[in-house]
């Protein structure tokens, strides 16, 4: 366990060394060994924000003590933590500090700060968590999907469920389906499994998901807390003392039961796909 919340711990350091360069998401993952997909996936889950919420904080903190506390030109800093324009950066420095960067320097100004991370892993007792790791043969699904940014995902999909029940286009929702595009964007279906002998409806489309191994985790109760808590355990206590296997593929799914009749008593299920290391 300790090895692998190192290794995690070494990318925020690298964060941390960067943050005055351009940083690109498929270095930093690389740093701990992950694929962009799921190292954002497990930074979410684990650290409560996305990458690039957590690189605009450590940027606005080092911004503002950079500003408060010598003569740098504005423009100056601007550019130093990645801002194409004075413009820009104000707008970011006033929506973080509440001021303007020119405020920065005046005495009294309230200035916000965020401090690095360090990951740290408790061993804590009182939850169980459900899951077996299973073969499974090659399928296809149809469904609508869509492309979403990291950052911005977890507030957009639930709108995108939400514009799906108006229309469903005779779909189910049986799954959904987060697949990695180039790191930072992916493609999130909500699909049914493909019955060859249907037509596809128009505005869906199929995809194949491969053969392979999955750890398959049971969620009970209601959605989406219950989908939720469980995907915060898998990144934050279940994956770091995996052993025999690693993460595989960049995709993940959730497979949705019909609704219970008390909503308490939901089941779902979150799919990992894995391989087995050597």
């Amino acid at each position: 366990m300790q090895s692998w919340v190192e290794e995690f711990q070494k990318s925020i350091n690298f964060i941390e060394e960067n943050l005055a360069s351009p940083l690109e998401i498929e270095d930093i993952a690389g740093v701990a060994a992950l694929s962009s997909f799921y190292y954002q996936r497990i930074f979410g889950a684990m650290c409560g924000m996305s990458v690039g919420e957590y690189v605009r904080a450590r940027r606005m903190t080092l911004a503002a003590q950079e500003l408060s506390s010598t003569d740098a030109k504005v423009i100056d800093v601007a550019l130093k933590y990645g801002y194409d324009s004075p413009d820009s950066f104000a707008k970011a420095f006033q929506r973080f500090h509440g001021i303007a960067p020119s405020k920065a320097r005046e005495p009294g100004a309230p200035l916000k700060s965020f401090a690095p991370l360090h990951i740290k892993i408790s061993l804590e007792g009182g939850k169980m968590l459900d899951y077996r790791i299973v073969e499974k043969a090659q399928f296809t699904v149809m469904g609508v999907k869509r492309g979403f940014n990291s950052d911005s995902s977890y507030q957009e999909i639930p709108k995108f469920w939400d514009e799906w029940m108006v229309d469903t286009k005779g779909l189910k929702g049986r799954f959904g389906i987060c697949l990695d595009m180039d790191g930072k964007d992916f493609d999130y279906w909500i699909a049914d499994e493909y019955k060859p002998w249907h037509d596809v409806p128009e505005g869906c489309a199929t995809t194949v998901i491969p053969a392979g191994l999955w750890a398959e985790f049971k969620c009970v109760g209601k959605l989406p807390e219950s989908l939720q808590s469980v995907n915060t355990q898998i990144w934050s206590e279940w994956l770091p003392t995996l052993k025999g296997y690693e993460l595989a593929g960049n995709y993940s799914l959730e497979v949705y039961c019909p609704p219970a009749e008390k909503p308490e008593d939901t089941v779902s299920y979150i799919w990992i796909p894995l391989k087995k290391t050597n």
